[in-house]
């Protein structure tokens, strides 16, 4: 047995070797061929798994200047928490394809690290890279990101300005009707933030309206503008109304990851509490 097995591991030794001397034969075109073909079998698997990652290091070792395959092996340490793993990696991706991944990384740090200093240069940098394009890194402008990031910074005057110019630019581009909730949402906050009441629940209503009346979000801060205003009734109406939203499931919320101010049960229930103390 211990012999079969010794044989066994020979045979695969071999085989790797094998293959590898078969690898540096072929010309670019044939790498590439080869590790798109490798890449795409390997995503069948499960993301991050052993089979997975494995693969997708095969088409990498095949063609290192495969892209997808560079910045697809950051990936899994990226979700695992692993930033000294993850950034390398990511750096060769950005290297190969500077255009696509920088402003990646911006949405990167910006949701799994909370950078937002790194984020904000890495979008400014995408506005330099591509001065008559607006990148739009998971489906939202760099105009919108830098806003959430300005938010985190609480920098609530530069936050307004970007969220002011997304949603000015999709609403000439196709209508106020297609802007992203939460990009009224936010603006709102800022606006709130910044003591600008009458912005916020301007843009606070804008998301109730398209999203049929139901957030606990812009509810939550609504309430507390009412407040604010000694309207201690409307206060206390709106804050129940957010809690049987929440309680529907309609608050803003992230996969992987908290959203930035995102709101919890507590909070409303500590904020009902002191309107009907009041």
């Amino acid at each position: 047995m211990e012999k079969s097995l010794k044989y066994y591991l020979s045979l695969i030794c071999l085989l790797v070797v094998f293959s590898c001397e078969k690898d540096t034969l072929l010309n670019a075109s044939e790498k590439r061929t080869l590790a798109e073909k490798t890449y795409k079998k390997a995503i069948f698997f499960m993301q991050g798994s052993t089979a997975f990652q494995n693969g997708i290091a095969e088409a990498v070792a095949i063609d290192p200047t495969y892209e997808p395959g560079v910045y697809e092996l950051s990936v899994a340490d990226l979700k695992r928490g692993l930033p000294h793993k993850w950034l390398p990696q990511y750096n060769k991706a950005v290297a190969l394809d500077s255009l696509t991944r920088t402003p990646w990384r911006g949405y990167l740090y910006l949701w799994f690290y909370r950078d937002y200093k790194k984020a904000i240069a890495d979008f400014d940098a995408s506005d330099i890279l591509t001065p008559n394009f607006i990148d739009a890194p998971q489906g939202h402008s760099v105009d919108y990101w830098r806003g959430i990031a300005y938010l985190g910074l609480k920098d609530y005057k530069n936050s307004n300005a970007y969220f002011e110019k997304h949603i000015t630019k999709e609403t000439e581009d196709f209508g106020e009707d297609y802007v992203d909730i939460t990009a009224f949402l936010y603006n709102g906050i800022s606006y709130f933030e910044a003591n600008n009441y009458e912005k916020a629940l301007l843009n606070f209503e804008k998301q109730l309206k398209y999203s049929r009346n139901l957030s606990a979000d812009a509810k939550y801060y609504k309430a507390q503008i009412f407040i604010t205003q000694g309207k201690k009734e409307k206060a206390l109406k709106t804050i129940n109304e957010a809690i049987d939203d929440f309680n529907q499931g309609y608050n803003n919320k992230r996969a992987y990851v908290e959203t930035i101010r995102q709101i919890y049960p507590q909070d409303l229930t500590e904020l009902k509490s002191i309107i009907e103390k009041l």
